[in-house]
């Protein structure tokens, strides 16, 4: 397994690392449908923006994910999407619609964190329970290599797109991520 190029980061088979990755996440590991990498970063440069500005990763080689809370009557259903970090994810239509939802928003920070076990603005959707749902932007699944978080914010991953699609829960979803305004 050749380590990628992909910034100035210096990648490792994430199996190798389990230090740099949160509990969730390194118990995943053995379940993926492929390789995975991590490379240790600085955790305050952990956000998208920064990082790729420190690390020159670009933003079509990286993917967010982000934690909703989808309700409809007295039942809230916590869901991840995963879309390139050069777009949004359309949680108010096509996450709402295929949730089932009267309303969704992004979960609160404090639920995001204690119901994955991951820290925020680390959350990845490698780990993440077996009952929620994984909602994959088309453009992330077809992707040869994306970096997502690795449940910490003091390191990366780096998965095929693939991977990311077979995840369990995984439901790839063509217009999940859109465009950001300019």
């Amino acid at each position: 397994m050749t380590a990628p190029q992909l910034g100035t980061l210096t990648w490792a088979p994430a199996a190798d690392r389990p230090d740099l990755l949160a509990a969730p996440v390194a118990a995943a590991l053995p379940g993926l449908a492929g390789p995975a990498w991590v490379a240790e970063i600085d955790d305050d440069l952990a956000d998208t923006a920064a990082f790729g500005e420190a690390y020159g990763v670009p933003g079509e080689a990286s993917a967010n994910c982000v934690v909703v809370a989808a309700r409809r009557g007295g039942e809230t259903t916590l869901a991840a999407c995963l879309v390139l970090a050069t777009t949004r994810a359309d949680v108010n239509g096509l996450v709402r619609q295929h949730l089932g939802a009267r309303k969704a928003s992004f979960a609160p920070q404090d639920v995001a964190v204690a119901e994955s076990g991951m820290a925020y603005g680390g959350i990845t959707p490698v780990g993440l329970p077996a009952s929620w749902p994984v909602l994959v932007d088309a453009a992330v699944a077809a992707a040869e290599l994306l970096v997502v978080g690795s449940g910490t914010r003091g390191s990366k991953l780096a998965v095929p797109g693939s991977v990311l699609a077979a995840l369990p829960g995984a439901v790839v979803l063509e217009g999940l991520g859109r465009p950001v305004p300019a």
